[in-house]
């Protein structure tokens, strides 16, 4: 049975860390290493921490240079077969999560896993404002500013040692650089699982103001650069359009209930887009 690394960072998440940690605790496979690092919260996160600690392989505190810092160090003693992270205040989407997951490896025999996220409102999880719905994997589509879903984004542990870890300086793109790295630059293998993996709360460290996005996107243009993604300056122009239609994905939803949005017994092997280092 594969093993399952999930890594969140945390700092002050007394708000909703208990969530997020019950929602893996929910899960119905059972080979699942749950690793919490903090970066030094005051607030009462550790007593969060500590009140689940029997349910936590692996939890630390201290100081660190911010949330990609902390996945970085808990990669380090991760020691599953498959790696994925859990925002603190973030669920996973239903309680068949990880084992459609595991289960999506095993039948496609691929490096990297990613599927479908929903954003909500942060004082009601039934209330979707955002549907970031994947698609099937095209090496091509990082040409036109495509990115998967980080928060569903699962790889094999073993990929570290050849391919790295999070580029801290990257700050808010530095999840877009680690996936483009992985996928575009070293054209690992990948594999959309069409599912609701995960459900954020709205907000986030490259959303707010018109700086802050500006900002964002200069990080996003230089994780392009760095990776080979060709017109990375136009790219990086388009990639927060690409945005704007998740939005109006809500819409649809109301009036039909995507594929995406429940969980099969069977996973539908034949809808599962794999992508091999050679295919572009």
């Amino acid at each position: 049975m594969m093993k399952v690394s999930i890594i969140t960072a945390t700092y002050n998440s007394a708000n909703f860390l208990e969530e997020a940690i019950l929602s893996v605790m929910k899960q119905h496979y059972n080979n699942i290493e749950h690793i919490i690092i903090d970066g030094g919260s005051t607030d009462s996160t550790l007593a969060i921490i500590e009140k689940y600690k029997d349910h936590i392989a692996y939890w630390k505190s201290e100081p660190d240079r911010g949330m990609y810092d902390a996945i970085n160090k808990g990669m380090k003693v991760a020691t599953g077969d498959i790696i994925g992270t859990l925002n603190s205040d973030d669920l996973l989407a239903d309680n068949k999560v990880i084992s459609s997951v595991v289960k999506a490896f095993q039948l496609n025999k691929t490096d990297t896993i990613y599927g479908d996220l929903v954003y909500v409102k942060p004082d009601n999880m039934e209330n979707i404002i955002r549907v970031w719905k994947g698609l099937p994997y095209k090496r091509s589509r990082y040409n036109f500013g495509w990115m998967p879903a980080h928060p569903t984004f699962y790889f094999k542990r073993n990929l570290l040692q050849s391919y790295g870890y999070y580029e801290n300086h990257y700050y808010t793109a530095a999840d877009y650089e680690f996936m483009a790295r992985y996928l575009f630059h070293y054209r690992v293998s990948a594999c959309y699982l069409p599912l609701l993996i995960v459900k954020m709360r709205s907000g986030g460290m490259s959303n707010g103001n018109i700086f802050r996005r500006l900002r964002a996107n200069r990080r996003d243009y230089l994780a392009m650069k760095i990776n080979n993604i060709p017109f990375a300056f136009i790219v990086s122009i388009m990639k927060p359009f690409r945005k704007i239609l998740q939005y109006k994905k809500v819409g649809a939803m109301k009036m039909l209930k995507p594929q995406s949005m429940q969980h099969e017994t069977e996973i539908p092997q034949i809808i599962i887009k794999r992508e091999t280092a050679n295919a572009s």
